[in-house]
């Protein structure tokens, strides 16, 4: 079975292109428009890795890691904004965002990181099991 990334974004283009290249990396992608979504997709699939937007309606991506860290979803995020705005990425990173990428973003540099975690996480499970 291949690695899951769960992409919570309320832009349809950017879940678009995210599925797009991914499964063409070989991963499968599972996607969510909002962080409530969100967080039931991430509870139900348990994605390797989760690429989610700071800036969404309703449930934003600062609350929705705080969630998906209480469930235990939440260690490997890569929070994504269009904003970069410092304050929100530092607070990202104190709640334990893994990484956070600004858009428009680099597709390769994005697959090279996403590739990095996913080894970094084939690695973990091989000694854990």
């Amino acid at each position: 079975m291949s690695d899951t990334v769960l992409v919570i974004d309320d832009q349809p283009g950017i879940r678009r292109l995210l599925v797009e290249v991914l499964k063409e990396e070989g991963y499968q992608v599972v996607t969510a428009s909002n962080g409530y979504d969100g967080l039931q997709e991430a509870q139900v699939v348990k994605p390797q890795l989760i690429l989610m937007d700071m800036k969404m309606p309703g449930m934003d991506g600062i609350e929705t890691l705080k969630e998906l860290k209480r469930v235990g979803q939440g260690d490997r995020v890569i929070m994504m904004t269009a904003y970069g705005e410092l304050d929100l990425v530092n607070q990202a990173r104190e709640i334990g965002a893994y990484d956070y990428i600004t858009k428009p973003f680099d597709i390769i540099a994005l697959c090279q990181t996403i590739q990095e975690i996913m080894t970094h996480s084939a690695q973990d499970q091989t000694k854990i099991g």
